[in-house]
C-alpha cells in the first residue's frame, strides 16, 4: 500500500492535548489556514519511497527524547573540511539562525581539517566527486561531544553517503547519540553545472538553514512529519526539499516546545526579524500573519 495523507481528525489527534497549555500557545498550535495538509507524494518523493507511519506528539513524548538541561544546553556547530568563500554560507549567520529557531545557546567550534584518512570515502560514479561515509563522521563526533553540548552537528561542503547502496544523502543524525552531520554542497547550483543565478547566495543560504534546522530537530527527537506541509517532511531530492517550508507545523512545534519550553511569540518575533535581515520575505510574511492571528485572538 502506498502512502495516504492523514485526514483532518488524524492531524488534530497528532497535535495532542493542548487545553492545559497557556492560551497563546494553544492558539499557536491550532491548525488553522496557516498550515496546509501534507500533499500527496509524487513518484520520486520521499513518502513514495519511504512510507513512514509518522510520529504523533504523544508518541514523541513517550519516546523520552533528549531534552536540554542545565549541564547540556548548547547546540555546537562543527565546521568540517574546507569552506570556499563564494558558495559557503556564513557560520555566524547559521549560528544566529539556529539560536532563533531553537531558542537555545549556539556556538561554532574551531574548524576540523579533513586530511583523507579519518573517514571512509569513495568517488561517486555519477558526479566523479569524493563522498564521505556519514557513519564514520557520526562515530567521530560521538567521541568529541563538549561537556556543555546538547548536540554536536558537523557542517561540511563534502558530499555525503550513508551506505554503499545509496547515491548520496543531504544529512544524517542520531536521535539518541546527539550527533549529526549535513552537507551543503548539493545546495549549490554549481554542483549541477548550473550558472550562478542573481539570487545565488540567498538560495544557497535558504537551503542551508533548512537542512540545519531539519537535522538539528532530529537531535531533539523529532521524526519526519507526515501530517502537514512542514519543515520536518522527508525529502528524496532537491526539488522536494526546496518546496518544504521553513516553519514547523502544530505537531512538530508542540514537540519542540515540550523539549525547550520557549515563549512562542518571542520565538516567532526573533525568526521574523532574522528572515527580514537575510531577505526571506516569504517566511517573514508568514510569521507576521501568524503573529497577528495569535495576538489578535489573544486580545480582549
Amino acid at each position: 500500500m502506498g502512502f495516504e495523507p492523514p485526514g483532518p481528525q488524524e492531524r488534530l489527534e497528532a497535535i495532542g492535548a493542548i487545553d492545559a497549555l497557556p492560551v497563546t500557545l494553544q492558539r499557536a498550535l491550532t491548525p488553522d489556514r496557516d498550515f496546509q495538509p501534507i500533499p500527496v507524494p509524487g513518484p520520486q518523493d520521499w513518502l513514495t519511497a519511504h512510507p513512514e507511519p509518522g510520529q504523533t506528539f504523544d508518541e514523541f513524548r513517550r519516546s523520552q527524547p533528549n531534552r536540554p538541561d542545565t549541564q547540556r544546553r548548547v547546540i555546537c556547530l562543527q565546521p568540517l573540511g574546507g569552506f570556499p568563500d563564494q558558495p559557503s554560507p556564513s557560520m555566524e549567520r547559521l549560528r544566529e539562525y539556529a539560536a532563533s529557531f531553537f531558542q537555545v545557546d549556539v556556538k561554532v567550534l574551531a574548524p576540523i581539517r579533513i586530511s583523507g584518512g579519518e573517514f571512509t570515502s569513495r568517488t561517486n560514479p555519477a558526479t566523479g566527486r569524493r563522498q564521505i561515509l556519514t557513519v564514520d563522521v557520526l562515530r567521530f563526533l560521538k567521541g568529541r561531544l563538549p561537556a556543555d553540548a546538547f548536540c554536536l552537528l558537523a557542517i561540511t561542503m563534502e558530499d555525503l553517503y550513508p551506505e554503499p547502496s545509496w547515491n548520496f544523502v543531504f544529512g544524517q543524525a542520531s536521535l539518541r547519540k546527539r550527533v549529526g552531520v549535513y552537507s551543503f554542497v548539493r545546495y549549490d547550483p554549481a554542483f549541477y553545472g548550473e550558472p550562478p543565478a542573481k539570487d545565488h547566495r540567498t538560495l544557497m543560504f535558504r537551503r542551508s538553514v533548512k537542512v540545519l534546522a531539519h537535522e538539528t530537530a532530529h537531535m531533539f527527537g523529532l521524526n519526519h512529519c507526515i501530517y502537514f506541509h512542514c519543515l520536518m517532511n522527508g525529502s528524496n531530492h532537491l526539488d522536494e526539499s526546496d518546496h518544504r517550508p521553513l516553519h514547523l507545523c502544530p505537531v512538530c512545534l508542540h514537540k519542540l516546545h515540550f523539549s525547550v519550553g520557549f515563549d512562542v511569540v518571542k520565538r516567532y518575533e526573533g525568526l521574523a526579524q532574522f528572515y527580514r535581515q537575510v531577505g526571506f520575505e516569504d517566511e517573514a510574511g508568514w510569521i507576521s500573519r501568524r503573529l497577528q492571528r495569535i495576538q489578535a485572538e489573544a486580545s480582549p
